[in-house]
């Protein structure tokens, strides 16, 4: 935690942009040295996120390949989705990968609590490990259903140079997988 640093104070906030999904707010700040700036974030929804690293008793990384937005491009990443209102993080996680994958988890281990990108987002994401894999499908969301792919733990790296696994929620739980695996 930050020393005893004074946060700025904030004079004003409005929304400047918004469409179906998001709403950008302006923030009018004054620094504790008397410095005014405004700045923009996506208005905070109040909602929070999961990924999920599923390992089989095989050993295999189960990923999924799906279409975004935002790349114009199928990605390869971990199963993700948000928090329902009035659920926990391990209930959201465990029915993403129902929904995902066709498994539930008997066992999810949180490895850490993430924000993409704090200066302009406040959504944090929860990462989790599960494993001990069983079979149950539940209906999931998605316009199109998801391609899954095995990937063996232990060339888990090689995922690295894969020009399709590129997001950074998804390699930073990969590597925090890898590293309670390793223990």
């Amino acid at each position: 935690m930050a020393a005893d640093k004074n946060k700025p104070e904030i004079l004003a906030t409005k929304v400047v942009a918004q469409s179906r999904l998001f709403k950008v707010e302006s923030l009018d700040l004054r620094f504790s040295n008397g410095v005014e700036r405004t700045y923009e974030r996506m208005k905070p929804s109040g909602r929070h996120a999961v990924l999920v690293v599923p390992v089989t008793a095989e050993g295999d990384l189960l990923l999924i390949r799906e279409y975004s937005a935002g790349t114009e491009q199928y990605e390869l990443g971990f199963p993700k989705g948000l928090i329902d209102p009035g659920e926990e993080a391990a209930e959201a996680a465990n029915r993403e990968l129902k929904e995902e994958i066709g498994f539930g988890a008997r066992q999810l281990v949180p490895l850490k609590e993430v924000v993409l990108a704090p200066s302009y987002f406040s959504s944090r994401m929860t990462l989790f490990l599960a494993q001990d894999l069983y079979p149950e499908q539940l209906e999931g969301d998605e316009p199109e259903p998801l391609e899954i792919v095995r990937w063996p733990v232990s060339q888990a790296e090689e995922l690295l140079h894969h020009l399709d696994f590129a997001e950074a929620r998804s390699i930073t739980a990969l590597f925090l997988a890898l590293n309670y695996l390793s223990q």
